[in-house]
This record gives structure tokens, C-alpha cells and sequence, in this order.
């Protein structure tokens, strides 16, 4: 049995220059971070007593007894990319639901491709990982997403991470003193919206209109370095990075329809109204998770004004995917 346990993240600035169709052209950086929320994903192989060989443990539970009649498309893409051939179990926990703005179909892809090169034996790097992830979403599945998530899967922690037009990029972790540290973990307060979305539709749309929207993006990738200056500088975090979050986040609305809806707009603006200086939807938009950026002393406000919703509290993770249980097994036999 082998169990992986891969974070969630939450970009912060930048979001929208790590598309590929967008970086290979201009360059990209995005500024976010990953929680202490995280997919478990347990894999094993399947003992050969079952009338299926394949047993996969989502939302559904599937028992199949070809890899390409796996309905999950994830698990089916891995297992056909990684040739497996003996039958295989494989099952899904989380601490957050999916589809909700915080990448866990990246996280779910990084953290099956770590526990499955576990299986094998292999310890894979976070470079690697975040690379064979990045190449199954786009390439392999055809997915409309970007490439911030899996990295983020992969490497975890607080950073800025560029993007280049030859399709590399860097990770750099942000140094910032305690003081700053605290100042941004304590003015977060992150809310769900109660709705959920493919994010992949909204992605498309955004992707469609690259084109139209040079001057939004450029903006956002600037954001991301002005965030940067303002998490290490010596000014007054909160309210700064307030006022960029609010700015960020008109100009993400922008870049397609559905990035907001008429509901999203009404709890963002009750989150103002109560006293959070700026807020975003993580991820691609629609529904989701919703994150403010509130003074200490505003926080117990901004929690009663937003009363029906999920607060969830959560610190910062620095690991990434991580094997949390490696009990290796002799391969399997025949009957």
C-alpha cells in the first residue's frame, strides 16, 4: 500500500500568464502558495481474486477490467502513460471538494503520479513530477488548464514562480521576514461559495480571448511582481496587498464571461462592506473558494456579514507531495 498526500493551493497574483498559449509568447509569473488541505490518493495492486481487475474509488466507485474503460480521466490517462498492466486499486480522500477553484485536479494528478512511481519503486523529483503532470493535463488529456497548479502540487510552499518562453520555468520560494510572514497569514480569510465548476470551461474562454486581452494580462503578470515587492518590502502589508488583491481581481473579471457571476459579485461585495480590503475567486473563477485580504480587527465582521458561508481556516504547507505511507508489497501472482 502506498498512500500519497499532495496540497491544495491558492494563487494569489498572477493567475492567467501561466496558460502556455499566453507564456510562450510573453513570459508569465504567478505568486501563490499551498494549505494544509490536501488529497490522499492510496494505490495498490489489486489482488487477483475479484471479477474485475480494476477497482478506482472517487465521487464513483469503478470495476473495470480494462484501463481504458476507467471513466476517471486522469486515472485512466497515468495508468495507459505509465503501462501498467497488473490489476490496480486505487482510491480518493480529500479535506476540500473538488472542483472548487484550489487545483485538485492537479493535486489529484501530481499526488496518483508520485504514489504510482512509489509503487514502482522510483522516487521522482519535484521537477519531474510537476513536469509529467503538466505534460498528461495539457498534452496526453487535452485539458484547457494552465501550469501554476501542478506546480504547485508538486513543490509546495510560498512562491513565485516564472515562467519562460521556451516552456521552462523557475520556483522561487518569497523570503519574507516573520513579521511579514504573520501579517499575511493572519489578514487571509478564505470562505466557499457553496458552488462548483469545471474549470475548464472557463479556462477555454479565457484562452479564446488572449488575443483581445493583452493589456488585462500584461497587468496581471505586473501585479504579480508589485505583490512580490510589497510581501518583502517594509510598508503596511495588509493594506497594500489589499488594494493590489482589488485591483487583481477587476482586471481578472475582465478576461472572460463567467468569471464572476451576479452571486460571487454579491458576497464580494458584502466582504467589502464589512471591512476586507481586497479578495479574488481562487482559480479560473465562477464558483468556488472566495479569499479576503481583512485587518486582524476586521476579521470577526467580515466572518458574521458572510455567516452562511464555509470560513476555513488554514496555515501555510511548505512540503508539497509527499509519500505519507510506503509499505511496499511483493508483486502480484496469478491465481
Amino acid at each position: 500500500m502506498i498512500i500519497s498526500k499532495t496540497p491544495f493551493r491558492m494563487s494569489l497574483f498572477g493567475g492567467g500568464t501561466d496558460y502556455p498559449d499566453w507564456y510562450r509568447i510573453h513570459g508569465g509569473a504567478v505568486i501563490g502558495t499551498t494549505i494544509d488541505k490536501y488529497c490522499y490518493l492510496s494505490v495498490r495492486h489489486l489482488p487477483p481474486f475479484f471479477e474485475h481487475k480494476h477497482r478506482v474509488v472517487w465521487s464513483n466507485i469503478e470495476l473495470i477490467n480494462e484501463i481504458s474503460d476507467i471513466r476517471h480521466p486522469a486515472v485512466r490517462a497515468i495508468l495507459e502513460e505509465m503501462a501498467f498492466e497488473d490489476g490496480m486499486e486505487i482510491t480518493y480522500n480529500a479535506d476540500l471538494p473538488a472542483r472548487s477553484g484550489l487545483g485538485s485536479s492537479s493535486s489529484f494528478s501530481v499526488g496518483l503520479l508520485n504514489a504510482l512511481h512509489a509503487l514502482k519503486g522510483r522516487m521522482i523529483s519535484k521537477q519531474a513530477l510537476a513536469r509529467e503532470a503538466i505534460r498528461i493535463e495539457q498534452e496526453v488529456m487535452g485539458e484547457a488548464v494552465g501550469s501554476q497548479d501542478q506546480i504547485w502540487a508538486a513543490f509546495g510552499g510560498l512562491n513565485r514562480i516564472e515562467f519562460h518562453r521556451d516552456g521552462g520555468f523557475d520556483v522561487s520560494p518569497l523570503i519574507l521576514s516573520s513579521d511579514n510572514r504573520h501579517a499575511l497569514q493572519s489578514s487571509l480569510m478564505l470562505f466557499f461559495t457553496g458552488f462548483s465548476r469545471y474549470a475548464s470551461e472557463i479556462a477555454q474562454k479565457q484562452i479564446d480571448n488572449f488575443g483581445n486581452k493583452k493589456n488585462e494580462l500584461g497587468a496581471l503578470g505586473q501585479l504579480a511582481d508589485d505583490a512580490t515587492g510589497i510581501l518583502q518590502g517594509t510598508g503596511d502589508l495588509v493594506t497594500d496587498l489589499g488594494a493590489l488583491m482589488h485591483e487583481a481581481w477587476k482586471l481578472k473579471r475582465e478576461l472572460a464571461d463567467g468569471v464572476t457571476t451576479p452571486a460571487v459579485d454579491d458576497i464580494y461585495n458584502a466582504g467589502r462592506e464589512a471591512g476586507a480590503l481586497g479578495g479574488k475567486l481562487i482559480g479560473s473563477g465562477g464558483a468556488g473558494f472566495i479569499l479576503f485580504v481583512v485587518r486582524p480587527e476586521d476579521r470577526s465582521t467580515v466572518r458574521d456579514m458572510l455567516k452562511d458561508l464555509i470560513h476555513v481556516s488554514f496555515e501555510f504547507d511548505m512540503g508539497g507531495s509527499k509519500i505519507a505511507v510506503f509499505e511496499p508489497e511483493t508483486e502480484p501472482s496469478g491465481p
